[in-house]
C-alpha cells in the first residue's frame, strides 16, 4: 500500500486518515498536526523518511512566489533539511497547473462558474501565484490581500505589479522571521477573529488559503463563493452559518475532509513512484484527471439568497 503524510505545522485538531483506491492501487492518505511546534515537525519528519512515499509540508509553504521569483521559507526548509529518502511536496506542482485548469477551464465550462467581472478577494496572492494569474487572466477584479491578511496592514493591491514589486522588497526579509509571526498555524487555527470586513463584504468570490481566510471569517457572508483548500465538517458547518452560497475545493471530498494541495501533489508522487522535481507541471494535471479526481463544488445555502450581482445561475452538484 502507498503512503502519504502531511506533516503539518497547524492544529491537531484537523488530522485525518483516509484509505481508498486510485487508479488500481490502495493508497492511505494522513494529515498530522504538530500544534505549531516547529521542533515536533522536524522530529516527526525524519522518523517517517523513508518509511512512507511521499512527505506533504503543511500549515507552510516551501516557497512564495511573485513573478518568476521564488523566496525560500527559512522555518519550512528547517522542518525537511533532515530528509534524505522519501520525497517533499508543498502543493507547489499543482498550484501551478491544477488551479489554473480549475479556475480558467473547469469550472466555468463544466460547472457554469465564471469569474469574469466578479470581484475577488484573494487573501494572499504569494502563496498561489497561479490562481492570482488565473484570476486576473479571466478578467475578474482582483483584491490581493497579502499586506492585509498576513501583515495586518490596511493597504489592498489592485495589480499584480503592484504584487512583485512589494514583494521584492520584503519577501527576502519576511521569510526568514518565524512563520508563527506571518499565518495562523498550532491552536490559532482554531480561532476566528472577526476582522478586515470590508473587504469580504466587497467580494463576491473570497479565496486563497483557508487558514487566513478562517482566522478573519466575519459573521456573515451571505451569496458568497468560497474557493479555498483544506476544509474540515466542522469548518463546512461554519461557513453554511454564515450564509456562504458555495463552497469550491481544489480537491475531492475524502470521508468529510477536503485536504491541501500538497497532500494532492504527494498522492500524485506516491502513484508515479516519481521525485516532484521530475514531474512536469501538465503531468499532475493529466495523473489526476485519470484518476478521477475532480474538485469539491457544493453549494452550502439557498441559491435564491445569493446576490444578482453574484455569479450565474449553477447547478447544485
Amino acid at each position: 500500500m502507498k503512503r502519504v503524510v502531511s506533516v503539518s505545522l497547524g492544529s491537531s485538531s484537523r488530522d485525518h486518515r483516509f484509505e481508498t483506491e486510485i487508479l488500481g492501487q490502495r493508497i492511505l492518505i494522513e494529515r498530522i498536526g504538530t500544534d505549531g511546534d516547529l521542533s515536533k515537525a522536524i522530529a516527526l519528519m525524519r522518523s517517517l523518511d523513508g518509511k512512507v512515499d511521499a512527505l506533504g509540508v503543511g500549515g507552510t509553504d516551501l516557497y512564495l512566489h511573485a513573478g518568476k521569483r521564488k523566496y525560500r521559507i527559512r522555518d519550512a526548509a528547517r522542518m525537511v533539511e533532515g530528509v534524505k529518502e522519501t520525497p517533499i511536496v508543498d502543493g507547489g506542482g499543482l498550484k501551478a497547473s491544477w488551479e489554473r485548469w480549475l479556475i480558467t477551464d473547469y469550472l466555468p465550462n463544466t460547472c457554469g462558474v465564471s469569474f469574469r467581472g466578479k470581484k475577488v478577494l484573494l487573501v494572499s496572492s504569494v502563496d498561489r501565484y497561479g490562481m492570482a494569474e488565473s484570476f486576473v487572466e479571466t478578467g475578474a477584479q482582483v483584491l490581493f490581500g497579502d499586506l492585509i491578511f498576513a501583515l495586518g496592514l490596511p493597504i489592498p493591491l489592485r495589480s499584480l505589479t503592484s504584487v512583485n514589486i512589494l514583494a521584492a522588497l520584503l519577501l527576502p526579509i519576511l521569510t526568514k522571521v518565524p512563520f508563527k509571526y506571518l499565518y495562523p498555524t498550532g491552536k490559532k487555527q482554531d480561532e476566528i477573529i472577526p476582522k478586515h470586513g470590508q473587504y469580504f463584504e466587497w467580494a463576491d468570490v473570497v479565496a486563497g488559503d483557508f487558514h487566513l481566510i478562517r482566522r478573519f471569517l466575519p459573521a456573515r457572508l451571505a451569496g458568497k463563493i468560497v474557493f479555498t483548500n483544506t476544509i474540515t465538517p466542522t469548518d463546512v458547518a461554519e461557513l453554511r452559518a454564515r450564509g456562504v452560497w458555495m463552497l469550491i475545493t481544489d480537491g475531492p471530498e475524502m470521508n468529510g475532509r477536503s485536504f491541501g494541495t500538497n497532500v494532492l501533489q504527494g498522492v500524485v508522487v506516491a502513484l508515479t513512484g516519481t521525485r516532484p522535481e521530475a514531474i512536469p507541471a501538465e503531468a499532475y494535471l493529466e495523473t489526476l484527471l485519470r484518476a478521477g479526481v475532480r474538485p469539491r463544488v457544493e453549494v452550502l445555502t439557498d441559491p435564491a439568497a445569493a446576490p444578482t450581482s453574484s455569479l450565474e445561475s449553477v447547478p447544485v452538484r
